[in-house]
């Protein structure tokens, strides 16, 4: 599994918004210059984290983004899965029930769904928070 430029913007994002958000509305423009990431690949990230309900949405004068709950409610697993669409190491394990052909006798399989268990594990137990706090 590779994360890609996507989960790690749209992370990024989700802290600078944790970050920089409090109780006002943060422009996208505000973010593009800390984060050093171009405002028009924020723009393609954003409505990924906006169906979601991720974020709250105010237009106009005062407008931007904020983050529709607390900093310790947003899971790292979920942000990368919302962006990324999974978190699997391997292809066999990308759609659930498994359609593998081979599933049923391959060796490795365990192996991978072990490697899987333990990523979503590690990623499921991190929040923005504890990345803000430090406590990774």
């Amino acid at each position: 599994m590779k994360i890609s430029t996507k989960g790690r913007y749209a992370l990024r994002m989700m802290i600078d918004l944790a970050l920089e958000g409090g109780d006002g509305f943060v422009a996208l423009k505000d973010i593009a210059k800390r984060q050093n990431i171009s405002k028009k690949y924020l723009e393609q990230i954003m409505p990924i984290l906006n169906r979601t309900d991720f974020l709250v949405t105010n237009r106009g004068y005062q407008g931007g983004y904020k983050l529709s709950r607390k900093p310790s409610e947003y899971s790292v697993g979920e942000i990368l899965r919302v962006s990324e669409g999974n978190l699997s190491p391997v292809a066999c394990l990308d759609v659930k029930p498994n359609r593998c052909e081979r599933k049923d006798f391959c060796l490795t399989l365990p192996v991978w769904e072990g490697l899987e268990k333990v990523i979503e594990n590690y990623l499921d137990n991190i929040t923005l928070q504890d990345i803000i706090d430090k406590n990774v």
